[in-house]
């Protein structure tokens, strides 16, 4: 089973996350400062610089009265910005646009399974274990099932 993790709002040219993965993140204890903090950091050579691929808070601020409108908070949205993919090592080989435009297409293109997923939620929760044992979820195992059984059963 897949997963689809970003809506793309064309209106604002930017994504919200998907509800559906938005919920199963949260059951599972994978939100940090937002759902997808995790999934940056393989985007970004698997180093924590990747949490903060949508650090871009000037170009949420711009869109603030647009997403206000439709009932969002900027908080919610998460805008591309092509400086954030690149690091000025060999190149940049693309321009701006082009990177953007190539980001945009992977993103709202982007499907995880849940294996992937389940298999994050214990990563993560072991370390909790170790280092905030009052965020570790003694039940995770449990959740996975549950989700797994909801989303069987939706296919069916």
């Amino acid at each position: 089973m897949m997963v689809k993790i970003f809506n793309y709002l064309e209106d604002l040219k930017c994504f919200v996350v998907n509800p559906e993965y938005k919920l199963i993140a949260g059951t599972l204890g994978l939100t940090e400062w937002h759902e997808t903090v995790w999934i940056g950091r393989f985007f970004s050579l698997d180093n924590d610089y990747g949490e903060h691929w949508f650090d871009n808070w000037h170009q949420r601020e711009a869109l603030q009265e647009k997403a206000k409108q439709i009932g969002l908070d900027i908080t919610e949205l998460f805008v591309i910005d092509p400086d954030r993919f690149k690091n000025n090592v060999d190149g940049p080989c693309h321009s701006d646009a082009q990177r953007a435009g190539f980001w945009r297409d992977v993103l709202i293109s982007l499907q995880l399974s849940f294996e992937t997923i389940f298999n994050e939620a214990r990563r993560i929760n072991l370390e909790k274990k170790e280092l905030d044992p009052e965020e570790y979820i003694s039940d995770l195992e449990d959740r996975i099932r549950e989700i797994s059984t909801t989303n069987r059963n939706k296919t069916e």
